[in-house]
């Protein structure tokens, strides 16, 4: 759990350091921040997905886990209702309250495959670097909401602790169901998801990575289907 725990420390620490700002960043120390978090994106990224690729038993496999999440993910809509939903929430920009920062902030914290798969990851081989990177995300995400929003922003924190908590235990629960067959592809498909939020980042390609979330499901599929024959 200590990657989670850092995960957390990072957004109160970050809302911390924006409170005291007291007032919105300028934007092209945002966009140097989020850069050099885009490139490290794009190293972990691809590392995880090199690094495993001898591993993969279905060489192939990354591909088609891809091409079907993305088709499920871009038909559910998932990353046009995610923004949609953000969008909803940080519209007002006049009358801003401590809920719309709240659920928009909870939103981006939770949603993506460095929140979701980081916590499995961490509890199955005890590597926190997808979290770690997720906590700089994180750090950087809170400071800014905090200048706008205020210290009210830290209730975020114990959210993404749950929700972090829950993907941990139910993967150390299932622990003995997860092979390092079936870890090696989902490394493979997350880091490739990782590295498309790094294009993102840094506006190079916008993936929609999150349309992409149903491919973590596909290499769970394939090995359960597998395991009958």
């Amino acid at each position: 759990m200590i990657g989670t725990i850092v995960n957390t420390c990072a957004i109160i620490a970050g809302t911390v350091v924006g409170s005291l700002l007291n007032r919105g960043i300028k934007e092209k120390y945002k966009t140097a921040m989020y850069n050099a978090l885009g490139l490290a994106s794009l190293m972990i990224g691809l590392n995880a997905a090199i690094t495993n690729m001898p591993k993969s038993r279905f060489p192939v496999l990354f591909i088609l886990s891809l091409a079907a999440g993305g088709v499920a993910g871009t038909a559910l809509d998932i990353d046009g209702r995610f923004r949609r939903a953000v969008e909803r929430r940080s519209k007002a920009k006049a009358g801003r309250s401590l809920a719309d920062g709240l659920s928009t902030a909870v939103l981006l914290y939770c949603i993506g495959p460095l929140s979701m798969l980081g916590p499995v990851i961490s509890a199955l081989n005890g590597d926190n670097t997808f979290l770690y990177t997720n906590a700089t995300l994180d750090f950087v995400s809170s400071t800014v909401f905090a200048s706008t929003y205020g210290m009210g922003m830290i209730l975020a924190a114990p959210v993404l602790f749950c929700w972090q908590g829950l993907f941990y235990v139910v993967a150390e629960v299932s622990s003995s169901a997860v092979s390092e067959a079936l870890m090696a592809e989902l490394l493979i498909v997350g880091g490739l998801m990782i590295t498309g939020s790094g294009l993102s980042l840094l506006n190079i390609k916008d993936c929609k990575t999150l349309n992409l979330l149903p491919s973590l499901l596909v290499p769970v599929a394939w090995f359960a289907a597998a395991s009958l024959f």
